[in-house]
């Protein structure tokens, strides 16, 4: 089977973007990074990718007159790196009418809650709050809304009394590297279809 070439756009640390680096090294997925983007100059996920001997680049929002600007930029690099599949790997921003027209349905995200619930940012931290007993997370496909495109696939973490914000987010995350990796396979193996609201996983 080809492999597919992943771009990722991370903001931070890039943990979820070590797990799919991790998994197509192994060959569970059949793909490979070919380019991370980053918003901020300092994120240490473009340090992992460096490391990795993946093409990194840091995009300064500053430098451009505004989101369609900046966006064309981050389009114009995915392509050039002949990117199939867009992941979102702690990428601070919403995306926008240009990313989404260049790659329709072949952007995807991982958030840190079960969809609907708990959208936009501390998602741990809202779901904590409010005193939910199960949270987790779920892979998603994007589109114009915060966190509203299609599921892919979701995973659930119970919520213990002696849980904080903290410890909850640590458990989560350990469930996002299981199923990120694991939705980005069923993309590159052509498994996902998209109707309407829902995803199907074809056997």
């Amino acid at each position: 089977m080809n492999k597919i070439n992943l771009g990722v756009l991370a903001s931070g640390r890039g943990s979820n973007l070590q797990s799919i680096m991790d998994a197509c090294e192994s060959g569970r997925i059949p793909a490979r990074v070919a380019m991370v983007i980053s918003d901020n100059s300092g994120a240490f996920a473009l340090e992992r990718a460096r490391r990795a001997g993946i093409k990194a680049e840091f995009i300064d929002p500053e430098d451009y007159s505004g989101k369609a600007d900046f966006e064309r930029k981050i389009v114009e690099v995915l392509q050039q790196n002949d990117v199939e599949l867009v992941c979102l790997a702690g990428y601070m921003r919403l995306v926008g009418k240009g990313l989404l027209a260049a790659f329709n349905e072949r952007i995807i995200n991982i958030h840190p809650a079960l969809l609907p619930s708990f959208p936009g940012l501390h998602a741990q931290e809202q779901a904590w709050n409010y005193g939910v007993k199960f949270s987790g997370c779920t892979v998603h496909f994007v589109d114009e809304g915060m966190d509203t495109g299609p599921i892919i696939l979701q995973a659930v973490v119970p919520v213990y009394a002696s849980d904080t914000a903290e410890t909850l987010a640590e458990r989560i995350l350990e469930q996002e590297h299981k199923i990120y990796p694991e939705a980005v396979r069923l993309f590159c193996e052509g498994k996902l279809e998209i109707k309407g609201r829902k995803v199907y996983i074809k056997e």
